[in-house]
């Protein structure tokens, strides 16, 4: 079957959908950033990086899981370097596979390997706080269907990172990779996922200076949404909610652990609570695309954004190990759709995307990946001229952000807040 010739966005969206096989004349070992097991198991694929004329797209390609060994793409090592060759309509695309970083073999202070302490997504550094979760520790585990946190703990990372290794690796980062944004990630801590966050969160902003994520399973009532008032003033400046599935009855059967603990409402709660507080876009919602109808995922987006917060959409990986690891990936056409829905609801919305300065997360289709699925009138390019004014507006912000500074917040905050409820008899 043949198949039109597809422009850098629709690549990026049919190698997640299809994967991609790897021809003998690679040379990945030397080449390419090791493809690397960790928490969920979605970045367990190849780095790539598809260029464009709009910009260039950053992208994690399946290449593990049984479906990418039918794929009709293969990738090549060339003369002129790496492509991607399409078996139905023999296109090429020219590819770059992005080196792993020197940093990587280097050692902490303390010995310990930086590579297990952190790693590029894309071009930002994420830092699992904990590469544990509670969910998986029940006698009948109650973990994401999706994830295979529970079989990675400490085998491609350190299951605890030390705050001084942390600062170490984020500064080697900084200087050696041109990182501008640390996300810290958690998964259930038994309530006190935001906590353990916190201490990470102080000292990489005030002895590396970046801009830093938060991502953790939210408090299950309003009474700790003060925590995040907390984190921002020890110096976070995002936080993402993860609640996956929009439909209430799917995110209660994948995700039990969640639904046990905090329930799908506490999601929409914090993220509301933190984008009321925050400049539209300093949140956003994490959902997965390719399991629930698409129109429910179209409504997810449309909610996400309703609140002012962006859309962080991944395609369903049905990742190696995983519960659903025999679920089909999705088709091509319906991620399309989807991915162009997206665009247009956050450009709606005024949801000012692709504004922050060296973030391309390689797991997901970036908001402003799609703009390469629509029309390229008059209307795009004054969306286009808005965001590039938006962009350097912000500059000045950005820039304060990822200098080292001296925060208002102080750790001792939580136990003191804590005191208080006690003495007057409120449950901590």
């Amino acid at each position: 079957m043949s198949v039109p010739r597809r422009n850098p966005g629709e690549l990026e969206i049919d190698l997640f959908c299809s994967g991609v096989r790897i021809d003998p004349s690679c040379t990945l070992k030397d080449d390419a950033r090791a493809i690397s097991r960790t928490r969920a198991g979605l970045g367990s694929g190849l780095e790539l990086v598809i260029p464009g004329d709009l910009k260039d797209l950053w992208l994690n390609v399946p290449v593990e899981e049984d479906f990418a060994a039918a794929s009709p793409y293969t990738i090549h090592r060339t003369d002129a370097g790496y492509e991607v060759r399409d078996a139905r309509n023999a296109e090429r695309y020219p590819v770059r596979v992005p080196q792993e970083p020197g940093w990587y073999r280097g050692r902490t202070s303390k010995g310990t390997l930086m590579k297990e302490v952190g790693v590029l997504q894309g071009t930002y550094l994420g830092i699992y706080v904990s590469n544990s979760c509670m969910y998986w520790y029940r006698d009948n585990p109650e973990n994401c269907k999706f994830c295979t946190t529970g079989y990675n703990v400490g085998v491609n990372e350190v299951a605890v990172k030390d705050i001084d290794d942390v600062v170490e690796v984020a500064a080697r980062a900084k200087a050696e990779s041109g990182v501008t944004f640390v996300h810290f990630n958690t998964g259930d801590q038994n309530g006190k996922g935001l906590r353990q966050i916190a201490p990470y969160v102080k000292a990489v902003k005030e002895r590396v200076g970046a801009l830093i994520g938060v991502q953790a399973v939210p408090p299950a009532t309003d009474a700790g949404l003060w925590e995040y008032d907390w984190l921002r003033d020890l110096g976070a400046d995002h936080f993402s909610f993860c609640y996956e599935f929009h439909d209430p009855d799917v995110f209660a059967k994948l995700l039990p652990g969640k639904q046990r603990t905090v329930g799908q409402r506490a999601f929409f709660r914090a993220m509301e609570y933190c984008q009321s507080k925050m400049p539209k876009g300093a949140c956003s919602g994490e959902i997965i695309a390719g399991v629930e109808p698409v129109d429910v995922t179209l409504r997810a987006i449309d909610y996400i954004t309703g609140v002012g917060a962006f859309p962080t959409v991944c395609i369903f990986r049905p990742v190696v190990g995983s519960d659903m690891e025999h679920v089909p990936s999705p088709r091509y056409d319906d991620m399309v759709t989807v991915m162009r829905h997206m665009y247009v609801a956050c450009r709606k919305a005024g949801i000012p995307i692709g504004a922050a300065p060296n973030i391309e997360v390689s797991l997901i289709v970036n908001p402003d990946d799609a703009q390469y699925l629509v029309p390229r009138t008059f209307g795009f390019q004054l969306d286009r001229l808005w965001l590039k004014t938006v962009k350097a507006l912000a500059t000045p912000k950005f820039a304060y952000e990822m200098k080292p500074r001296k925060v208002k917040g102080r750790l001792e905050a939580a136990e003191e807040h804590d005191r208080a409820a006690r003495a007057a008899g409120m449950t901590v």
